[in-house]
């Protein structure tokens, strides 16, 4: 089957959606005109890291991508001693662009990992940005739960991702209305529904509801939406 442009000369086929190969070298740009206020998510993680991150702790980013956010964390808070960032991503392109991005920062280590995988330190501060509606529906529990579990008593676990409407009303009019954004950042029909089609059976977003039932099955009793945009929510979790 032949590739087709989903936008920003990535090209992909049905179902075949990956952040490998050649998107990291248009990803920030590509997101950043996918998704309805995505630098302004990551000025809300970054305020509220203020509240969490303190000298000797440590914090991770999971999917961490090209590591734009989490030098942006790194340079938020490089007067505070001994902070310990790490950065996890499964695809290697992603990661050689972060370390590229961020030689100059020496607190923040790369790991080329799938997090689920991964045996997190003790940390106060944990994000994730639009990485779990790409977590199998079987193993999104347990992405929870190993969150809850490596934070410290009042650490704090900040989340961001595609949602699903409470009904197919509701849906169908999100779907339309979020079509239209990506028309007006530049996207062609075609494109949108390229992109589209390569994320089925790849993407799954669960409901505002479904996602804070996760929470709360991990263990987090205070949690708070603290960003909403039509089909983009946020969360931030207390433990």
């Amino acid at each position: 089957m032949k590739k087709k442009v989903t936008g920003d000369n990535i090209k992909t086929e049905i179902g075949k959606w990956t952040f490998g190969g050649k998107v990291s070298n248009t990803f920030d740009n590509h997101i950043k005109k996918s998704i309805p206020l995505y630098e302004w998510c990551h000025e809300i993680g970054v305020n509220l890291s203020d509240f969490f991150l303190k000298d000797n702790s440590a914090c991770y980013d999971v999917g961490c991508s090209t590591g734009t956010f989490i030098k942006k964390l790194s340079d938020r808070n490089k007067k505070k001693k001994k902070i310990k960032f790490y950065g996890i991503d499964e695809v290697h392109p992603m990661i050689k662009k972060a370390k590229k991005k961020c030689k100059n920062n020496k607190d923040i280590i790369f790991l080329n990992k799938n997090f689920l995988n991964l045996k997190f330190k003790k940390s106060s501060f944990i994000s994730s940005y639009f990485t779990i509606a790409f977590v199998e529906p079987s193993k999104r529990q347990k992405a929870f739960n190993n969150f809850y579990n490596s934070l410290d008593w009042g650490g704090g676990l900040i989340i961001f991702d595609k949602v699903r409407a409470p009904d197919a009303r509701f849906q169908d009019m999100m779907t339309t209305i979020y079509n239209e954004y990506k028309v007006s950042a530049g996207y062609s029909p075609d494109e949108i529904l390229n992109k589209t089609l390569s994320l089925k059976g790849v993407l799954d977003p669960f409901s505002s509801k479904a996602n804070q039932q996760m929470l709360k099955r991990a263990g987090f009793a205070d949690v708070m939406t603290i960003f909403k945009f039509i089909t983009f929510e946020g969360y931030l979790a207390i433990k």
